[in-house]
């Protein structure tokens, strides 16, 4: 097996059990629903379930990977969220053991709003360059909630993605040049005490475009490719009208020359399941990469950028070519499947579940069974939080 070329060998996606169309929040707010639909570019958005939280998002997301990759492969789970459900324990030891890894991982929990997935990332490829036998597991899972009534409401999204990082990968090969970028702002952040962000809507624009032009030129300055020469565009989407935003102004920055209708196709195929799900934080750039993966386009030996955002502020870019033979890996059907089987709730139903948060008594409480995952959230007894493997219903 070569160690020349690492990248990543599977990629999976898992959401919310429920959903809810954006039409349904708007008539609440007096908003128009083109609101939206066009100037957010959102549709619909994932709600969870009462027995759904991050590890079973993300447990439920990696389980495909997990029994494709192999068990005894994997010696090292990456659990990327910005939705801690403890201040001291990895949420990836409990998604260790609903997915039956062997003993012999290593665990730990990365954090840096919706950054972290890809810090995760490259410390996976640097893990599989040192031992080309192995494949570390990367979970992302993220809930995404906002004050009822906010502005950033619409937005509020749930979603997961798991992928492998591999020698020889079947998905996408890393090119070697990545561009970093990192300042102190305070766009986006959610101290210890609220359950819900606090955000500064216009900074956060401005924060992210700055910071994915930075990253961008440290990218170049590594030796990464033109903006010219690469094809597709992947960008973190807490809106997927913040892609097409992003992308539109980086091509200016970059100096490129390049039709609108070129830079519209070259981020309108990732934009098809954030759309339906919401902002998922850590797996947003990620479900952005696998809804252009399921794209029928023959994407064989395209160049992919990622442009992954996380508020506070770090950024970074890279770039990855897609694997021939790339379509043999990827499951056609299921991840929309999965976006169809959401039972539609009611603005009345999904403000009671929001409201269900916080706990009265956070200590002790048992959750009603809803999922049709594999996973779920019991409840807590004595402060410990029970999961337990439930038959899809």
């Amino acid at each position: 097996m070569s160690s020349s070329v690492i990248g990543i060998d599977d990629l999976a996606m898992a959401t919310g059990g429920f959903r809810i169309d954006l039409a349904d929040i708007a008539e609440r707010l007096g908003a128009d629903p083109a609101k939206y639909y066009r100037g957010l570019g959102q549709t619909e958005m994932s709600v969870v379930a009462e027995d759904e939280d991050i590890v079973t998002l993300g447990a439920a997301a990696a389980l495909p990977v997990v029994e494709r990759a192999g068990r005894e492969r994997i010696r090292t789970l990456l659990f990327a969220t910005e939705t801690g459900i403890d201040q001291s324990k990895s949420a990836g030891v409990y998604a260790h053991r609903l997915l039956g890894l062997p003993p012999n991982v290593r665990v730990v929990e990365l954090k840096q709003a919706c950054y972290s997935a890809t810090a995760a990332m490259q410390f996976a490829a640097a893990l599989v360059a040192r031992n080309p036998a192995e494949k570390v597991l990367v979970i992302a899972s993220d809930i995404a909630r906002y004050e009822l009534g906010s502005t950033a409401e619409p937005t509020q999204g749930a979603g997961a993605a798991a992928f492998t990082v591999s020698a020889d990968p079947a998905l996408l090969a890393l090119e070697p040049a990545a561009g970093v970028f990192t300042e102190d702002v305070m766009d986006f952040w959610r101290p210890n005490h609220r359950v819900t962000a606090i955000v500064d809507g216009h900074s956060s624009i401005s924060a992210y475009l700055d910071a994915v032009a930075g990253a961008f030129d440290d990218y170049r300055a590594q030796g990464g490719s033109a903006f010219e020469a690469i094809n597709r565009f992947c960008y973190h989407q807490p809106f997927t009208k913040m892609a097409a935003k992003a992308h539109q102004y980086l091509a200016k920055h970059a100096g490129a020359d390049v039709p609108t209708e070129t830079l519209t196709a070259q981020v309108a195929p990732t934009m098809g399941y954030n759309r339906r799900i919401g902002n998922s934080y850590t797996a947003s750039v990620y479900l952005a990469l696998l809804a252009l993966l399921d794209d029928p386009a023959d994407l064989t030996g395209e160049r992919v950028a990622i442009a992954s955002y996380g508020s506070g502020a770090v950024a970074e870019f890279l770039t990855g070519t897609v694997m021939s033979g790339y379509r043999a890996q990827i499951r056609n059907g299921t991840n929309e499947q999965i976006l169809a089987d959401r039972p539609r709730i009611d603005d009345n139903t999904y403000l009671a579940r929001q409201r269900i948060m916080p706990r009265s008594d956070p200590s002790n409480y048992g959750n009603r069974h809803e999922t049709r995952g594999p996973f779920r959230f019991a409840g807590v007894r004595e402060d410990q939080r029970i999961y337990e493997a439930t038959a899809p219903r």
